[in-house]
């Protein structure tokens, strides 16, 4: 019993020795400055992650965007007689930039911004740029009036996700439609004679009245202006377009700044390989733009690349041959033009050195070329 009874207490002595020295070990100590801030951090980035994945409803962005969206009426001539367009917008910044079209002011001689309580300001024209048909507009107004929407990013937009858009079609004011995003990637001809890339094609009712008006993902973020529809009416029939925020956020801030953007350029036309070319070329794959004309004094003319110079007749149809092909632009695979235009768009300014891998007389070789502004 006393050897049983010592070694019972014994061990109950020393389990509770442990027991109080791992509460005192794991007792709480007064947090240093450097695990303050790490934890800081870590609530920051948690809230924005929250934030960012937040889904609204339509009512909820209705109600948020709705006092950032603005009416833009112009009129074009100072006749009496003079009815003008209208057009939509959304506020930039809180200096009284307001987004719209280029197409929605050119030519204006007045500019009136309507605001969500319906009192008006004339605008000043800022900027413009037809290439993508955007345009700066500002007005001077209380800074309680402005309320600025925020640009999201239109690269992480998928096919079949729901957008809505927002703004005045047939003069009809602070109206909203929804639909899915139908495609990315669109060329869309413009007034400046070049093609617009990197388009967002949609469903959601587009008609006039919306350009220029904000097309919104369902967390309230702005990813593209609503700028077009491919009609024989002129009246919505499921497809707009809208220019992606990835161009606002690289255009706009130019255009505040210098009233205009110079877009680099290449200097070359001509087609994407099709089975038939690829056929005659002995190519194995449809993939790659032909080089048809380069222009001279041009970027391309600079760097030595090579248009067509040979015709063949195959069943009885022309064809151009003998130019360089290319198949990447700074390593991204060319599988048509639009591949070499998106990415002047996204990532190149003037002045920049991209690299070309071309196909010429069945030998791949880079060339390096120096981009300069895209004459008008």
């Amino acid at each position: 019993m006393d050897k049983s009874g010592i070694f019972v207490g014994a061990t109950i002595g020393s389990i509770t020795a442990v027991i109080i020295f791992s509460i005192l070990f794991v007792l709480p100590t007064e947090p240093d400055e450097t695990t303050i801030q790490m934890q800081n951090q870590i609530d920051e980035i948690n809230n924005t992650i929250l934030a960012k994945s937040k889904t609204l409803s339509l009512i909820e962005i209705f109600e948020k965007s709705e006092p950032g969206v603005v009416r833009v009426n112009i009129q074009r001539n100072q006749t009496e007689n003079d009815t003008g367009g209208v057009g939509s917008g959304f506020v930039f910044d809180k200096k009284g930039h307001i987004i719209t079209n280029a197409h929605v002011i050119d030519d204006a001689t007045k500019t009136i911004v309507t605001f969500l309580d319906g009192r008006s300001y004339n605008a000043e024209i800022i900027g413009m740029d037809e290439s993508t048909d955007i345009g700066v507009i500002k007005v001077n107004t209380d800074l309680k009036l402005l309320h600025p929407l925020s640009l999201g990013d239109s690269s992480n937009l998928k096919v079949g996700e729901t957008i809505t858009a927002i703004g005045n079609p047939f003069g009809l004011s602070g109206s909203m439609t929804s639909g899915i995003i139908s495609q990315m990637g669109r060329l869309l001809p413009s007034n400046s004679g070049f093609s617009i890339p990197d388009v967002i094609q949609t469903d959601a009712a587009i008609n006039p009245g919306n350009s220029g008006g904000p097309l919104l993902n369902m967390r309230g973020e702005i990813v593209g202006i609503n700028t077009a529809i491919q009609s024989t009416t002129g009246e919505f029939t499921g497809v707009g377009f809208a220019i992606p925020s990835q161009t606002v956020a690289k255009i706009v801030p130019t255009l505040i700044k210098e009233g205009e953007y110079k877009h680099p350029w290449i200097g070359i036309s001509g087609k994407d390989i099709d089975p038939d070319t690829a056929n005659i070329l002995g190519l194995k794959d449809t993939l790659g733009f032909l080089i048809i004309t380069v222009v001279e004094d041009s970027p391309a003319f600079d760097a030595g690349l090579i248009g067509s110079n040979e015709t063949i007749k195959v069943e009885g149809r022309e064809y151009l041959i003998g130019g360089d092909i290319i198949t990447t632009v700074d390593g991204i695979d060319v599988r048509k033009i639009d591949d070499i235009l998106i990415h002047l768009q996204r990532v190149k300014t003037v002045g920049d050195e991209m690299v070309l891998e071309i196909l010429r007389e069945n030998r791949t070789t880079s060339v390096t070329i120096i981009l300069q502004e895209r004459p008008n």
